[in-house]
């Protein structure tokens, strides 16, 4: 008699997070996952469903949708999208009511285990300094109404994306010369920031916690972990960068993205850090298998793109 698959419900599955998860759960083969879209004919979506992974439709607008996507699902695996239009267009607080939405399907479907993609309260961190960080604060306040709806939980925090480089063109070549320049508004040059290399790492930790959440001895749930590859400064991510791709590489703080809820992301990260009080690869991951990627490891295997 057959085992009934353990079904991991991945929300953000086409995206960049999600499809990191996605993939690391296929590759493992412990859990089954179940990627979440709004589309499921998308081309992305139709590539996931020819890898392994079921495939299934909701909408975070529409909780009966939700729950009906959460069926015969043990775990989820939770994010939301700020700058979705259809989310952005709902006003400042709409990934909260989206996350909310998200955490109540859960606990009705009686999901065991919920692990929740999140960023640090800007507003609290800066005593108010940085209000208008709405993508951070919006997550943060979702923490809380997850700690108080009694789902079994873990919340996993994220840093600068490395594949910001190339996403958000924040590495890019100088005009008629061999240089690079990295480019991140607002930041000073020797504050640290902190790295995630979303496709090689984040779905290992998701993974790490999924396989140790029933293990009391592993102290899973209700615990806050740092998916963060690595903590260094810019100035010092330039000169790995220049070293894998050899050609020179300068670090540029513009003084503005075009944009205040970016400009105060970043003003703010560099003022007061993303995790000033973690230690950072987090050894409690390290100890569950996690073995995360270096800046070196991330700048060798990026140099195709910038040869």
């Amino acid at each position: 008699m057959s085992m009934s698959p353990r079904v991991v419900a991945v929300f953000g599955a086409t995206g960049t997070q999600g499809s990191s998860v996605v993939q690391a759960l296929l590759t493992d083969g412990t859990f089954l996952p179940r990627a979440i879209t709004r589309n499921c004919n998308s081309e992305k979506a139709l590539k996931l469903k020819t890898l392994g992974a079921e495939v299934a439709q909701a909408d975070l607008w529409d909780i009966d949708s939700l729950k009906q996507a959460l069926s015969g699902v043990e775990a989820v695996y939770g994010v939301t999208d700020y700058y979705d239009p259809k989310n952005f267009a709902q006003g400042h607080n709409s990934e909260m009511l989206l996350g909310k939405n998200l955490v109540d399907a859960a606990k009705a479907m009686d999901v065991k285990y919920f692990i929740w993609s999140s960023l640090p309260h800007s507003t609290r961190m800066s005593n108010g300094k940085y209000a208008n960080v709405y993508h951070f604060d919006n997550k943060a306040n979702v923490d809380d109404y997850l700690r108080d709806s009694g789902v079994p939980h873990s919340i996993l925090h994220t840093g600068w994306f490395s594949e910001n480089l190339w996403n958000y063109n924040n590495l890019v070549p100088v005009p008629d010369s061999n240089c690079l320049e990295l480019n991140v508004p607002r930041y000073d040059p020797h504050s640290p920031q902190y790295f995630t290399w979303i496709e090689w790492d984040l779905g290992q930790c998701a993974l790490a916690l999924l396989k140790h959440y029933q293990d009391p001895e592993s102290e899973v749930l209700s615990c806050t972990f740092y998916a963060v590859s690595a903590k260094s400064s810019y100035t010092q991510f330039a000169s790995i960068l220049q070293q894998a791709l050899r050609k020179p590489v300068s670090f540029v703080s513009s003084s503005t993205t075009g944009m205040q809820e970016m400009d105060d992301m970043y003003a703010f990260q560099s003022e007061f850090g993303l995790y000033p009080h973690a230690t950072i690869p987090d050894p409690r991951l390290i100890n569950l298998g996690v073995k995360f990627h270096t800046l070196e490891e991330f700048s060798q295997e990026i140099k195709g793109r910038y040869a």
